[in-house]
């Protein structure tokens, strides 16, 4: 399996997110992002989030694979095995992607709990889209204890030919807010 370092990870992340003619228009008129896609789009990506993490919670690897995509970009950030392997890393390629999902379903208990009240659908073109809500995660995957934890999930779609497919999965960890 391949790992990458998170921090040239980010850079990347950061740097291709958003296409500088995006996101100079943005900030001429924050609304013209919202225009990238239709109504139809956004229902129909919602929608896939839905039955994605549908499938992820009755661990169905081959249903998962559907709405990856088919590309060696594609990305799934999460924790590793061991800490030797950078405790977090980057897994890149539709296969690699899958591979860490699968192991993450058997290693015991994996559910994900989305607040799909507070889903959000962002257009970076009329071609790609992130999906961001919060969600409770629980994972015994590399002897973490299995109770649920915040996470803010990322997923960033691309459009091809068979329809959208998730390019980008990334599950970032949101702290405990602090004790007053």
């Amino acid at each position: 399996m391949s790992a990458k370092a998170l921090s040239p990870l980010l850079l990347t992340l950061t740097l291709a997110a958003t296409p500088p003619s995006a996101a100079s228009d943005a900030a001429r008129d924050p609304a013209k992002s919202e225009r990238l896609l239709s109504a139809d789009d956004e229902a129909e990506l919602r929608a896939l989030y839905r039955r994605l993490i549908e499938a992820e919670n009755r661990h169905d690897i081959a249903a998962v694979r559907s709405f990856v995509w088919n590309s060696p970009d594609a990305l799934f950030v999460a924790k590793t095995a061991t800490a030797a392997e950078g405790n977090w890393a980057g897994f890149w390629g539709t296969e690699v992607v899958l591979q860490h999902l699968k192991e993450l379903y058997t290693a015991g208990p994996f559910h994900i709990e989305p607040d799909y009240d507070k889903e959000t659908v962002v257009a970076l073109s009329r071609d790609v889209a992130e999906t961001y809500v919060p969600v409770t995660i629980t994972v015994a995957y590399a002897e973490q204890d299995p109770v649920p934890k915040a996470f803010l999930m990322i997923l960033e779609w691309v459009r091809i030919s068979e329809g959208w497919r998730m390019a980008t999965d990334i599950a970032l960890p949101i702290p405990p807010a602090p004790r007053s």
